[in-house]
C-alpha cells in the first residue's frame, strides 16, 4: 500500500461520485424500498469512473481479474476508490473494452503472468471470474501480500473456503466477498431485530431462490467445437482438469456444471442467506440432507430441496434450515397475509408471487420474519411488533474493504471471520445433492463421517500451473 491517507482528493472524488452513481434505496423500519434499475446503476457507475482516470501516487493501486459480467462493476468500484492500474480477462473484446474504461491499465489474459510481472506495483486485487477460479487466483494473490475482494461464492469447494480464511490470516492481508447485501441497513436492521428477540425463539429457516436461469440437468456436451478467436480457454478453464470448449459452458451457463459452478445454491446462498446467517450464526452444520430433480454428477439437478440441522450455538437452540431452489418454495408456509403485503408494496404488479420467487421466511415462537428479497432488504415481522434497535451503517460494501486496507476496521464479509464459514456452510450442502443421500458433517475436521468416498469432493485437485497447497507444486488431496 502506498500510503495510509484517508483524505486524499482523488480517493475523496471517486467516492463522492460513487455514492452519487449508487442513490436508490430508502429505508424504514422493517422496509426499503426496491433498489434502482441494476443496469441504469452500473451506466451510472460506469459514467462517474470514466470522468476520474487521473493516477493518483497516494491512492490504493488495484489488479482486475475479470473484467466483464460482475467484474465490470467490481472494476468500476475499484477505480472510483483508487487507481486500476492492470486488467485482466480472458476474452479479449471484454478486455479492449475495460481499457477504453482504464486508458492506463496494463492488459494481460492470464493473470498469473499479470500478477508475476505487476507484483510490486499492485496493492490490491478483485477476482471476478467463474466460481472453478476463485482460490486459485485469491491464493496466489493474498500470498503475495495483495488484499483481495473475490466475488461470491468466495470458493468451488470446502476446503477451497477454509484455506482462503486460513491465507488471508497469515498473512495478514484485507479481504471481502461479493455479498454485497451484507453492507444494507435494512439487512442488518433486520437481523439486529432477530437477535434482539423480535420474534422469540427461532425454530426453522426457509429459503428460496428463482435459480436456476441457467440450463441444468443435461449430459456433457459429446465434442467440442472451435474455440472462438476472442477467447482464450485455456486461462478460462484455469485449475480444473482439461476439456475441450463448449458453447454449453461459456458464456455464463458454466454454473450449472460440477467442475465449474456451484448450481443455484453456490450462486444465491451467499445473498439469500445471509441475513439469517448473521443474524443466528448459521455455522457449521452437523448434517445435511437434499432431495432433488435426480441428477448425472455432470451437471446440477433442475430442482433441489436441502436442509440443513445446526447444533445449539451459545443461547439460541439448535434448529434446520431449509433451502429449495428450481421453482420449489415453501407454499404451505406462504400466508395471505404476505401475499398482499407484496401488493402494497407493489401495487402495478399483477401477480405479486411474480415478486417473491425469490425470498426467506424465519419462524420463530412469537411472530414471523418474511423477505421477498434476494439480499433480505425488504422485510416485515408478522405476529410480533418490530422492535427499535441499533447497528451499525455501512460506508458501502466496497467501499468497507477500501477502508480496511487503508487501516480501518475490517470489512463485514472478510474470508477468515464471515465469507469463509458462509460458503463452507452453503457448500456442504452441494455435497447431499450430489450424494442424494443424509451427509453428517464434522465441520472442524472438514470431514463428511458417514460417506467416505465424499471427502474426495471436499478438495479440489488442480492441474499442473496452478497451486493450491504451497507444499506441492500442483495441489492434490
Amino acid at each position: 500500500m502506498r500510503k495510509d491517507i484517508r483524505t486524499s482528493s482523488a480517493i475523496g472524488r471517486r467516492r463522492f461520485l460513487q455514492g452519487g452513481a449508487a442513490v436508490g434505496a430508502v429505508a424504514v423500519t422493517g422496509r426499503s424500498l426496491p433498489a434502482q434499475d441494476a443496469d441504469a446503476k452500473l451506466a451510472a457507475e460506469e459514467e462517474a469512473a470514466e470522468e476520474e482516470v487521473e493516477f493518483d501516487p497516494e491512492a490504493t493501486n488495484f489488479a482486475c481479474i475479470g473484467v466483464g459480467g460482475k467484474g465490470k462493476s467490481d472494476s468500476l468500484d475499484a477505480g472510483q476508490n483508487g487507481n486500476v492500474v492492470a486488467i485482466c480477462d480472458v476474452d479479449k473484446r471484454t478486455l479492449e473494452q475495460a481499457a477504453l474504461r482504464f486508458p492506463g491499465a496494463k492488459k494481460y489474459h492470464d493473470y498469473r503472468e499479470m500478477l508475476t510481472d505487476m507484483g510490486d506495483k499492485i496493492d490490491a486485487v478483485t477476482v471476478s471470474i467463474p466460481d472453478h477460479g476463485h482460490a486459485a487466483a485469491a491464493l496466489m494473490a493474498m500470498r503475495m501480500g495483495k488484499h483481495v475482494f473475490c466475488q461470491k461464492p468466495l470458493t468451488r469447494t470446502i476446503y477451497e473456503a477454509r484455506l482462503m480464511g486460513e491465507v488471508a490470516k497469515e498473512m495478514g492481508v484485507k479481504t471481502q466477498m461479493g455479498n454485497q447485501g451484507t453492507a444494507e441497513s435494512e439487512l442488518r436492521r433486520g437481523s439486529a431485530c432477530i437477535k434482539a428477540g423480535a420474534i422469540g425463539t427461532v425454530k426453522e429457516v426457509h429459503i428460496w431462490t428463482n435459480r436456476p436461469v441457467w440450463p441444468q440437468g443435461m449430459e456433457r456436451p459429446p465434442e467440442g467445437t472451435a474455440v472462438p478467436e476472442h477467447l482464450s480457454w485455456e486461462q478460462w478453464i484455469g485449475p480444473a482438469a482439461f476439456r475441450p470448449y463448449h458453447e454449453a459452458y461459456h458464456p455464463f451457463k458454466w454454473r450449472g456444471f460440477w467442475d465449474f459452478g456451484t448450481g443455484a445454491l453456490g450462486d444465491m446462498g451467499c445473498h439469500t442467506i445471509n441475513l439469517p446467517y448473521d443474524a443466528l450464526e448459521l455455522r457449521d452444520p452437523v448434517a445435511v440432507e437434499a432431495s432433488t430433480a435426480g441428477h448425472n454428477k455432470e451437471t446440477y439437478p433442475g430442482w433441489s430441496v436441502v436442509t440443513f440441522e445446526f447444533p445449539a450455538r451459545g443461547d439460541r437452540p439448535a434448529l434446520k434450515m431449509y433451502w429449495y431452489d428450481g421453482g420449489k418454495r415453501p407454499e404451505e408456509l406462504i400466508d395471505q397475509e404476505m401475499v398482499d403485503w407484496v401488493s402494497e408494496i407493489y401495487p402495478d404488479v399483477e401477480d405479486p408471487h411474480s415478486k417473491m420467487r425469490s425470498g426467506s421466511l424465519i419462524v420463530g415462537d412469537k411472530g414471523k420474519f418474511f423477505s421477498p428479497h434476494d439480499y433480505g432488504a425488504l422485510w416485515k415481522i408478522f405476529g410480533a411488533a418490530t422492535p427499535e434497535v441499533e447497528f451499525e451503517e455501512s460506508p458501502g460494501h466496497f467501499v468497507e474493504w477500501v477502508d480496511a486496507i487503508e487501516g480501518g476496521p475490517e470489512a463485514t464479509s472478510n474470508f477468515p471471520n464471515y465469507a469463509g464459514p458462509l460458503t463452507e456452510m452453503i457448500l456442504l450442502g452441494n455435497l447431499a445433492v450430489w450424494s442424494g443421500s443424509r451427509v453428517e458433517w464434522d465441520a472442524k475436521n472438514m470431514k463428511v463421517t458417514n460417506n467416505a468416498e465424499l471427502n474426495k469432493l471436499v478438495k479440489p485437485t488442480y492441474r499442473d500451473g496452478y497451486v493450491l497447497d504451497l507444499s506441492k507444486q500442483t495441489a492434490g488431496a
